[in-house]
């Protein structure tokens, strides 16, 4: 038997096949993670008492904490409680691939035949290791951000803030009262077009953030063990540990800024502002023509 090689590769690795469908090892902890997730959901469900007790305490303090911290960014308790189902599903699925990832079990795997040698496949991989789960994440945030914004404010504003017809209404309306908007009009309509482009950014920027630093501390975590198989390693391991909670957390507190810039009406903003700063210039207006009475 030759020299049993262990690469590490971009791309998920295959350790079988059911009905036709090819299951990858990052697959099957990303099957694992929401597996993990049902069975503590069922278990919190079932019991749920007035006094609880420490598993149901520790998951009270943690989702008081993340809801509070969900407020920070929407402003809006009701606001809060809409997108944070979600971003907590999210988080916690990201989580568990994370650190699933970790698990000293490298040992339990296949070995398939190379032109190399002998090739060692563990069963286990993070599922955010595989650039192919990052990227269904991201679309998934995006998309469901947008539709979030549909449910919100509208299908019409929504559609107008990437294609702005009104905009180019305002051309026809307000040209003359005033003739800057000829101007204006066509630069905010293709503001619109270059959100649309932003969207996509948004994809490459989730997917390829989370699974670079996921991917990158797997490559450390197999350097360091080939380097230096005992203790050595221990402290980038728990440095993993962390990384892994902050890109979780990252990405979910991500989701919901887009997911509160969505439902956020900017023409009703707009004209909130103008409505203040009206009402503050009567004010200055009405100061100044006191002072002026009193000085005469």
């Amino acid at each position: 038997m030759g020299p049993i090689l262990h690469n590490i590769t971009l791309f998920a690795e295959p350790i079988g096949t059911f009905h036709g469908l090819t299951i990858t090892n990052s697959l099957l902890t990303s099957w694992a993670a929401v597996i993990i997730i049902i069975i503590i959901s069922l278990v919190l469900r079932f019991k749920l008492n007035v006094i609880p007790n420490k598993l149901q305490n520790l998951f009270e303090i943690v989702i008081e904490g993340a809801l509070e911290l969900c407020d920070q960014v929407t402003n809006s308790r009701v606001l809060s409680l809409q997108i944070f189902p979600i971003a907590i599903s999210v988080f916690f699925f990201i989580l568990l691939n994370n650190w699933l990832g970790l698990l000293p079990i490298g040992g339990l795997g296949i070995l398939e035949k190379s032109s190399e040698g002998l090739s060692f496949v563990p069963f286990l991989r993070g599922g955010t290791a595989d650039v192919n789960t990052t990227i269904a994440l991201a679309i998934m945030a995006v998309l469901g951000a947008n539709l979030f914004g549909i449910f919100s404010i509208g299908i019409w504003k929504t559609f107008n803030k990437y294609v702005n017809l009104e905009a180019l209404g305002e051309i026809f309306t307000k040209i003359r009262k005033e003739p800057t908007v000829i101007i204006v009009a066509p630069i905010t309509f293709f503001v619109g077009i270059i959100e649309i482009i932003g969207e996509f950014a948004k994809v490459a920027s989730l997917s390829f953030r989370l699974f670079g630093n996921v991917f990158a501390g797997e490559v450390l975590l197999a350097s360091m063990a080939a380097l230096v198989a005992y203790i050595i390693p221990i402290p980038f391991l728990f440095l993993e540990i962390l990384v892994g909670v902050i890109q979780a957390l990252i990405f979910s507190m991500l989701l919901v800024v887009y997911f509160t810039i969505s439902a956020t009406d900017h023409e009703e903003k707009e004209h909130e502002y103008e409505d203040v700063l009206e009402e503050e210039l009567h004010k200055n207006k009405e100061s100044i023509i006191i002072n002026n009475n009193i000085t005469a």
